[in-house]
């Protein structure tokens, strides 16, 4: 990411800070790094919007059509829709409707990863293992699937 933020980056980043400003990530750290730390891994404007904006509508009280209201381009809201897990979905349907969508597997690949590094835990619980287990098999599908593109 060599250029300035944009107007809409900008507001994008707000509105992350705003939405997981009381929230922590499993390792006790501020949740926010965890979008930052992807955005910061994007290679265009869109993945780095979608990537700081992952989580908003599934972790806090945004909505798609309020993100939509705010000005964010429909391949923007298309690829939060499918990074957002439903409630009746299992993970794996989840992961199959994340791959329908380019952007969003871009993103998805970079979430993964980032939840997959373990140098943020002090201690690994059996759970975390688990976790760990199903993102590793998500990591596989998602870069099996950036590599067909």
């Amino acid at each position: 990411m060599n250029q300035a933020f944009t107007p809409l980056l900008g507001k994008a980043i707000a509105i992350a800070a705003v939405a997981h400003q009381h929230q922590l990530d499993k390792a006790n750290a501020p949740y926010i790094l965890h979008p930052l730390r992807m955005m910061m891994r994007g290679q265009t404007e869109l993945e780095q919007i979608v990537a700081v904006l992952h989580d908003v509508v599934e972790d806090s009280d945004w909505t798609l059509a309020q993100l939509a209201a705010e000005g964010f381009p429909d391949d923007v809201v298309a690829a939060l829709d499918c990074l957002t897990r439903r409630a009746e979905e299992s993970y794996d349907e989840f992961i199959d409707r994340v791959l329908t969508n380019p952007l969003a597997t871009h993103i998805k690949q970079y979430d993964l990863e980032d939840n997959m590094t373990l140098t943020r835990m002090s201690v690994l619980t059996d759970r975390d293992m688990e976790r760990l287990q199903r993102y590793h098999r998500a990591h596989q599908r998602v870069i099996q699937a950036v590599a067909r593109r």
